[in-house]
């Protein structure tokens, strides 16, 4: 029998953050987990270390996205996201530090928020990333990879938007680290509809949040744009990060 593949450290962090486990949860100190390159982090910079909102790198997306429909968007609900969870991830360590006992509803309730929160904040971030207002072409790698798994990327693309179209949520194209295939996966909520050791290479914001100033209720018209400007060269280097 294969001996399975050994997961390296950074690839445990970056699975850990998607799950809502602190790396000081895993015996890793806070000093090692700073001290990563940024670049090969899935979310560089991201809020859920720096606790500050990660800069976007456009006001509006011409074609896709106005200012107006992004703007709310990104303070909003990404940075609401940002600020419950930082709440959130004070009070619980205010709670393990203490003698009080850890339970009832009001401490479910955090913990179930902790991990929506964590995890909007990462899916927000890499939404926001993996677009550009100048596309270009898939790069050799990733479009190698999308059509061994899904024949071609136009297949890719077909299956991606359905999966957008199916859920209410979130559509992402993410890597098992289990087998290292590739899956569309389409989520309904942050917490649910993932692969519980998947790292999303492309995800696109389907909550009505995210396109109903510009598209009102014409989420299919959102999705196919969408894809027409997806950040390549941003989505090829997740990729070469999770290999």
């Amino acid at each position: 029998m294969t001996a399975p593949t050994q997961l390296t450290r950074r690839q445990i962090l970056q699975t850990a953050s998607l799950l809502g486990i602190s790396a000081a949860s895993l015996s890793i100190s806070s000093d090692a987990a700073a001290a990563e390159n940024p670049e090969q982090s899935l979310s560089p910079q991201s809020g859920l270390v720096t606790k500050q909102l990660k800069p976007l790198k456009y006001e509006e997306i011409p074609g896709l996205l106005t200012k107006s429909q992004v703007t709310p968007h990104y303070q909003a609900h990404y940075g609401g996201a940002l600020k419950r969870f930082i709440t959130l991830d004070q009070q619980l360590d205010t709670l393990y530090k203490g003698k009080e006992p850890l339970g009832g509803d009001a401490y479910a309730l955090m913990q179930k928020d902790k991990v929506n929160r964590m995890n909007s904040v990462l899916l927000h971030e890499l939404y926001f990333d993996g677009l550009t207002p100048k596309p270009g072409d898939p790069l050799a790698d990733i479009r190698t990879a999308l059509a061994n798994r899904f024949g071609s990327l136009d297949r890719w693309m077909e299956d991606f938007k359905a999966c957008c179209l199916a859920a209410n949520g979130w559509g992402i194209l993410a890597r098992d680290l289990v087998n290292g295939q590739l899956y569309n996966v389409a989520s309904d909520l942050h917490e649910i509809g993932v692969l519980w050791l998947g790292q999303p290479l492309v995800v696109c914001d389907v909550y009505e949040h995210a396109f109903y100033v510009d598209y009102q209720n014409r989420k299919p018209e959102y999705v196919n744009k969408f894809v027409q400007f997806l950040d390549w060269a941003e989505i090829n280097r997740r990729w070469n990060v999770l290999k």
